[in-house]
């Protein structure tokens, strides 16, 4: 048997490491990392932060592959059909990766981790891809998943949030699907993975009724929040997410829009 461990890391700080987490992190003979580039290598730090804070002496070896290359081109975010066919295209050349990974550095009763962003259930493509990839593996494979702090709950923490208002749904979705506006009977929508920042672009109308609540490197020392009536913030946000993204070549960043701000 061997098992492969999906490790949630959190929003970007050491300390979203729970103790279920750092558990798991102590059992693995071999952990995994993608390696995002020179544009994120903070994000390669984080988990080499975390490793030696909880690995200190080591017991483990690391394993690191470059990541695959992905059209994010506008053109691409712009046609659904086109997206869907790079989307495909990217997960099959992951796959394949994480195949071969698996079946050369994982030996026959070693446990091995893959250290992921914020939580595995929540816009992260690793237990999907791994089902996948090891139904066509010889052999006896488990794979456990332990749950990490999402930038949803870091975006709500540094906001001092409560998300979820009684007896009203709150939708969790993309940019990608609110680019035409925010559904009519949801009045408090968290966005993530919006490289084309839809919140600028929505309806006049809708704009007006909104306040968001915007956070980037959530849980790090760059975090930088905003928060206020949109039509009053989007300029700013803007503003402070085009020079974040100069600055440190890469952003991620999570939102929540919100009708009536003043009910709790």
């Amino acid at each position: 048997m061997r098992t492969v461990l999906v490790i949630g890391i959190g929003a970007g700080d050491p300390d979203h490491m729970t103790l279920q987490a750092v558990a798991a992190l102590q059992r693995a003979d071999v952990v995994f990392v993608i390696d995002k580039g020179e544009a994120r290598d903070d994000l390669l730090a984080l988990r080499t932060q975390i490793l030696q804070r909880h690995r200190p002496d080591g017991g483990y070896r690391l394993v690191t592959a470059p990541e695959v290359d992905r059209d994010r081109g506008a053109e691409v975010a712009r046609d659904a059909g086109r997206y869907r066919d790079v989307v495909v295209d990217w997960q099959d050349r992951r796959a394949d990766l994480y195949r071969e990974m698996l079946t050369t550095e994982l030996a026959e009763g070693a446990t091995g981790a893959f250290l992921v962003w914020g939580d595995p259930s929540l816009y992260d493509g690793t237990l999907r891809l791994l089902d996948r990839v090891l139904d066509g593996i010889e052999g006896e494979w488990a794979v456990e998943s332990i749950a990490g702090i999402s930038s949803v709950a870091a975006l709500a923490a540094a906001h001092r949030l409560i998300l979820n208002r009684v007896g009203r749904p709150i939708l969790i979705t993309t940019g990608r699907r609110i680019a035409d506006g925010i559904p009519a009977d949801v009045d408090d929508v968290v966005v993530m993975l919006d490289g084309r920042t839809a919140f600028a672009t929505l309806p006049a109308q809708q704009r007006a009724e909104l306040h968001i609540y915007w956070g980037a490197y959530l849980g790090t020392p760059d975090e930088l929040l905003v928060a206020g009536p949109l039509d009053e913030v989007r300029e700013e946000i803007l503003a402070v997410r085009a020079a974040a993204r100069e600055r440190m070549g890469w952003i991620m960043d999570t939102y929540l829009l919100r009708r009536g701000a003043d009910e709790r």
